[in-house]
C-alpha cells in the first residue's frame, strides 16, 4: 500500500518543477545526520530558535540542532499551538542552516495540513538543506505535549503522511522522523508500539518516543519492546521531565538521539529577564556587566571582524573581564 503511494507521488512531482531554488541551486542534504547516527554512540541534539542559538549550540559541541516548535513559537511570543505557519517555521530553520554546519532536525508539528501540504513541505525543507523533519501523530490543531487536550491522529492517516513525505523527497539522505505521542495522550505502550511498526513500514527513517513521566521508565520500556521487533530504526527522545537521566544512560536503554528541545529558550528567557530587571532597578547596567558577553565576544561570534572595510575600535572590550 505504502509503495503505491510513493510511486504515485514520484510520478506526479516529476511532471512539474514544484521545488523552489534557494540561491539558484537545489540544496541537497549531504547525509551528515545519517552518518552521525551510524558512527556515534548517541547524538546530543540542542533545541535552537534562531541562527544565534544554532551557532552557540555548535560552539558548545552538540551533534545536531533541533529547530523546535516551542522555541520558535516562543521567539515570536506566540503559543505553541499550531499558530505559526509553515513558512514561518521554515524561515527560522533556514536561519539556522545559514548559521551552522550541524545537521538540523526541523520540528514540523503534525505536518501543517493534509498529504498535499506534507508533500510540498518536504520539498521546501529539503531544498533549503534541512537534514530531517519530525512529524508528530496528533490531530490539528496540535497542542504542546506538556499541556492537555492532545488528540491522536488515526494511525492509518498518519502513516500515509509518512509515506507521502518519503516519496516527495528528491534525494536519498533526507530523513523523516515519526514522533509518537501515544504516551502523552494516555493511549498506552501497546498503542505506541503498534503505531511505531506501522510508521516504520510506511517509510519512517527514525522514531521519536515522547514521554512526560518524571522518570525514564516509559522510555526504557518502549526501547526494550522496540528492539524485540527486530526493526533497526533509531529512536530519539526528549528528556524534559526526566532531566536527571544522562544521555549516556539513555543511550544504554537504546536511544540514539537525545533532544534538549527547550533548554536554550528557557535559559535565555531567564537570563534576559534577570538582566533587564537589574538594569531597571539600578538605572544602570553596572551590576550585570560581568555576567554579560562583551561587545568584543559578540562581534567575534557574529563575524563582525570579517566585515570588509570595517576598522575595529580599540576601546571595545575584547575578552571577558576587560570591561
Amino acid at each position: 500500500m505504502f509503495r503505491d503511494v510513493r510511486r504515485r507521488t514520484v510520478r506526479k512531482t516529476a511532471r512539474r518543477n514544484v521545488i523552489p531554488k534557494y540561491a539558484g541551486e537545489f540544496a541537497m542534504v549531504n547525509g551528515r545526520l545519517r552518518n552521525k547516527l551510524e558512527t556515534l554512540a548517541y547524538l546530543r541534539v540542542m533545541g535552537a530558535h534562531d541562527g544565534l542559538t544554532a551557532t552557540l549550540s555548535e560552539n558548545a559541541g552538540f551533534d545536531a540542532i533541533w529547530a523546535g516548535g516551542l522555541g520558535i513559537s516562543s521567539s515570536f511570543r506566540v503559543a505553541d499551538a499550531g499558530l505559526l505557519t509553515m513558512t514561518e517555521f521554515l524561515n527560522a530553520a533556514i536561519q539556522m542552516r545559514a548559521a551552522c554546519d550541524l545537521p538540523i532536525i526541523a520540528d514540523v508539528d503534525a505536518g501543517f495540513g493534509d498529504v498535499n501540504v506534507v508533500r510540498r513541505m518536504v520539498q521546501l525543507y529539503e531544498a533549503a538543506g534541512i537534514d530531517a523533519i519530525c512529524i508528530e501523530d496528533k490531530q490539528y490543531p496540535k497542542r504542546n505535549s506538556f499541556r492537555g487536550g492532545n488528540e491522536l491522529e488515526d494511525p492509518g492517516v498518519f502513516a500515509r503522511k509518512i509515506a507521502v513525505a518519503k516519496a516527495a523527497q528528491g534525494g536519498t539522505e533526507f530523513m523523516v522522523i515519526a514522533r509518537l505521542e501515544s504516551l502523552i495522550a494516555g493511549a498506552g505502550m501497546d498503542d505506541a508500539l503498534s503505531r511505531a511498526e506501522l510508521y516504520h513500514e510506511a517509510g519512517a527513517d527514525a522514531l521519536l518516543i515522547h514521554s512526560r513521566a518524571a522518570h525514564a521508565g516509559e522510555i526504557r520500556g518502549f526501547c526494550e519492546r522496540w528492539q524485540q521487533t527486530g526493526r533497526g530504526a533509531p529512536v530519539f527522545c526528549v528528556p524534559t521531565t526526566y532531566a536527571d537521566v544522562t544521555a549516556r544512560e539513555l543511550s544504554a536503554m537504546g536511544i540514539s538521539g537525545i533532544i534538549y528541545a527547550n533548554q536554550a529558550i528557557r535559559a535565555s528567557t531567564k537570563a534576559v529577564t534577570e538582566t533587564l530587571a537589574s538594569i531597571a532597578k539600578h538605572d544602570s547596567s553596572a551590576e550585570v556587566e560581568s555576567s554579560m558577553t562583551t561587545l568584543g565576544e559578540l562581534f567575534e561570534l557574529v563575524g563582525m571582524n570579517d566585515v570588509l572595510g570595517d576598522t575595529p575600535w580599540e576601546g571595545v572590550p575584547q575578552l571577558t573581564g576587560e570591561r
